[in-house]
């Protein structure tokens, strides 16, 4: 005899089934459906045919793409390591037993309420005038030109807004880990005579570990993603040094021919010239 469905397990189905739909039509679908086209040529209306791995071979034969891949993976990684040790040294000292901690804690949060291009058109302003100005009344050499105008290091001029903006919400998400740590730990810790930074590396480390993953996840997809400090600060300039994969998406999407970017989703992209969709001129390819 089969037993009957109780409220909650219907409560549950009923939560769950729609979620289940929406996120195969809007996320799984169009993911596979995104595949299929990367082995076509589909312009993204009308018939199109296979044509194997002839898109992924132009793609990886691209050397403007490669050196997207390149910049991308390093700001990433550059990025990702920055925020997390300067998050998890400013968590540690605002949860330590200090005046207005509250007041600190909401004023070091500010940059993550800022959208990232104001906060881009803000330092390239910062960059681009007061830096040089600064650079030029001392006599500070480095200082005198726009980091943001060397091909070689404007990366890090967008590395230095990315991690400044980022660190707060690391910041908020470290602090609640180190607010789960027991009084007790420490205490225990003391009477074994533990010093301060051994306290730190044998007890709050392993402790908030759980939170250190987190955020090594999440601070590597956001800067996986990087475009609105890019599309603020240079523009992916100077010679195409900092264009990010986010950033040459878009610069394609806006130009005259399809291009074909696997990322991470296969995606396949529209002909596009200013928001307005146009079909593409066969007679300049």
């Amino acid at each position: 005899m089969k037993k009957k469905m109780s409220n909650r397990d219907k409560t549950f189905w009923a939560v769950v089934i729609p979620v289940v739909i929406l996120f195969f039509a809007f996320n799984t679908l169009p993911m596979i459906k995104g595949v299929i086209y990367s082995f076509t040529n589909y312009k993204g209306y009308g018939t199109y045919d296979y044509v194997g791995f002839r898109n992924y071979a132009d793609l990886f034969t691209d050397s403007r793409v490669g050196k997207s891949y390149v910049f991308t993976f390093k700001y990433a990684l550059a990025g990702t390591i920055l925020v997390n040790v300067l998050s998890l040294i400013m968590a540690v000292g605002l949860n330590s037993k200090i005046r207005c901690k509250s007041a600190l804690r909401g004023i070091y949060f500010v940059p993550n309420i800022l959208g990232g291009l104001v906060i881009g058109y803000i330092f390239s302003f910062i960059f681009t005038y007061i830096l040089p100005t600064v650079g030029n009344v001392f006599h500070i050499g480095f200082l005198q030109n726009s980091i943001l105008a060397s091909e070689k290091y404007a990366w890090i001029g967008v590395l230095i807004v990315g991690v400044w903006q980022a660190v707060a919400m690391n910041t908020i998400i470290y602090i609640s880990g180190l607010q789960t740590v027991p009084e007790e730990v420490y205490e225990a810790s003391m009477l074994d005579g533990a010093s301060k930074w051994k306290q730190f590396w044998k007890v709050t480390f392993p402790l908030v570990m759980p939170f250190v993953t987190i955020n090594l996840v999440l601070s590597t997809k956001n800067f996986l993603m990087v475009f609105d400090q890019i599309m603020s600060l240079t523009k992916g300039g100077p010679a195409q040094s900092t264009e990010s994969i986010s950033y040459l998406i878009y610069k394609k999407w806006y130009g005259w021919r399809t291009v074909w970017i696997p990322e991470c989703k296969c995606s396949h992209f529209l002909y596009c010239d200013r928001g307005d969709f146009t079909f593409p001129d066969d007679s300049h390819e």
